[in-house]
């Protein structure tokens, strides 16, 4: 009996071929989705390592920077919410159906933050991390900046994975417009017959790569993309020696840089008027606590409920202007939830839904706002749905960035006394501006700092050029210190 249904079930002696077959593409399928799944856990490691290891390095008050650590956690996790975007969106790439957008970035910025988001993987293998950049790079290009920092993430998110020691180099190239990034490692590299396989979706290759973690979707994907932005992606390697991955895109300059950005408004403080009460559903601890954490100290009444029967309890007692609720609860349905409130209160109570779920197409009324949100966006709706005037801090203009070159008022040349050890400090600055090692920069220009007095405002001048990250201005410094000195 068991040998029959067997051979029904796998069609063998042709008694059901179609039912074979579809069994067959079923398990496919099945293991297709396994590889997918996994392939997801691999894309989403290098944001989310940079993310726990910089609020690892905060939580132990090891020296870092808070503000530059919560910039590149924030940036990472916006880098997470944009690559679960790109995998959804994958379907549209490969159907061309999938727009670009266009807008002028300031390119070494953009390239710095990449690198940035990426150091602590590289740290965490003892491998050096290294942006390489010409003087002559462009101020601003033109880029879908989200595609780009994707391509290039992913790019050397797999170098360093691949490589055990040594270093990673990102290195720009930039003539007529065209781009070129070249992202060089010394690691494992990949045989010749492997050369097209790795960038088939879910492809592993033998060898040495065999048990890295990850199922080759990033690659599928990059080069997806790179396609879809008009470019060409590259290979060269050769096992033992190192990979390189060249990527080749057009990206044009602005005519004329773009206009400062107005004086960004300053920080919400409060709101004008009479008291307004919230009640934030969600049955997840952290959640309640940071929706808390925002809006007490702008003077809202906050009261939170993990459950719907908590909430009604507590909107009965404090009438409340504002109702914020999750969608998927542990056992309940958050949109059951808000219907049961509008019955009950009726359209006097806001309602805003929270969630990483899309909304349904017969939710009850109710403004929705995807998961993860911006502070800011989640309080312009906020203040749109009940009608309140902000009050705000005082706002600041962002700075000027005025011509390339030094600064006018830079004090050169130095006294005789310093001018020797100063032009070595800047020939130093100026290899340094070659290959855009950043942490280099700020240690040489400390130690010229050092050489006395006379040489701080110099040192001034130079961090001022770094902080724009205007390596340009920065390195005809350094060649000025030089020629003062010959």
């Amino acid at each position: 009996m068991a040998g029959r249904l067997r051979t029904w079930l796998t069609g063998e002696g042709g008694e059901t071929p179609d039912l074979a077959a579809r069994l067959r593409a079923a398990e496919a399928a099945n293991e297709a989705k396994t590889r997918f799944l996994a392939s997801v856990a691999h894309e989403i490691r290098s944001p989310l390592n940079a993310i726990y290891g910089y609020a690892q390095l905060i939580e132990r008050g090891e020296g870092q920077d808070p503000i530059a650590a919560a910039r590149t956690i924030r940036r990472s996790a916006e880098h997470l919410a944009h690559l679960v975007e790109g995998l959804l969106d994958m379907a549209q790439v490969e159907g061309g159906a999938l727009k670009l957008e266009r807008e002028a970035i300031r390119f070494p910025e953009f390239l710095a933050q990449v690198i940035a988001m990426l150091e602590l993987q590289a740290e965490a293998k003892g491998l050096a991390l290294v942006l390489e950049t010409p003087p002559s790079l462009p101020e601003f290009v033109h880029a879908d900046p989200k595609r780009l920092r994707q391509v290039l993430i992913n790019l050397i998110a797999n170098a360093i994975k691949f490589t055990d020691a040594g270093a990673v180099t990102l290195r720009i190239e930039y003539r007529n417009q065209l781009a070129t990034f070249s992202v060089i490692d010394t690691g494992i590299g990949i045989a010749p017959e492997d050369a097209e396989r790795i960038f088939a979706p879910f492809e592993r290759v033998a060898g040495p790569a065999a048990g890295r973690p990850g199922v080759g979707l990033g690659l599928a994907i990059t080069q997806a993309l790179v396609h879809m932005m008009g470019g060409d992606i590259r290979l060269e390697s050769a096992p033992g020696a190192g990979s390189t991955f060249t990527v080749k895109l057009m990206l044009s300059q602005p005519l004329s840089p773009p206009a400062d950005p107005a004086p960004e408004p300053g920080a919400i403080t409060g709101y004008l008027g009479r008291e307004r009460w919230v009640v934030v559903i969600d049955d997840d601890p952290a959640h309640l606590a940071m929706v808390r954490a925002l809006l007490e100290p702008l003077g809202f009444q906050v009261r939170t409920a993990s459950d719907g029967e908590s909430a009604l309890a507590i909107t009965a007692q404090v009438q409340p202007d504002l109702v914020l609720c999750d969608v998927a609860l542990e056992a309940e349905n958050g949109w059951d939830i808000a219907e049961r409130l509008r019955r009950r209160h009726g359209a006097a109570m806001r309602i805003v839904m929270l969630s990483g779920e899309a909304p349904r197409a017969d939710a009850p009324q109710a403004t929705f706002i995807a998961k993860p949100f911006d502070f800011t966006a989640l309080l312009a709706v906020i203040g749109e749905e009940l009608g309140l005037e902000w009050m705000r801090a005082p706002g600041e203009a962002p700075a000027a960035r005025g011509p390339r070159g030094p600064r006018a008022d830079a004090p050169l040349p130095l006294p005789p006394a310093l001018a020797a050890q100063a032009a070595q400090q800047g020939a130093e600055i100026e290899r340094l501006v070659r290959i855009g090692h950043v942490r280099g920069l700020e240690a040489a220009i400390d130690a010229l700092a050092a050489l006395g007095a006379e040489a701080t405002p110099l040192a001034d001048a130079m961090r001022e050029s770094l902080d724009r990250f205007d390596l340009p201005a920065l390195a005809a410094l350094a060649r000025r210190v030089q020629s003062d000195a010959a």
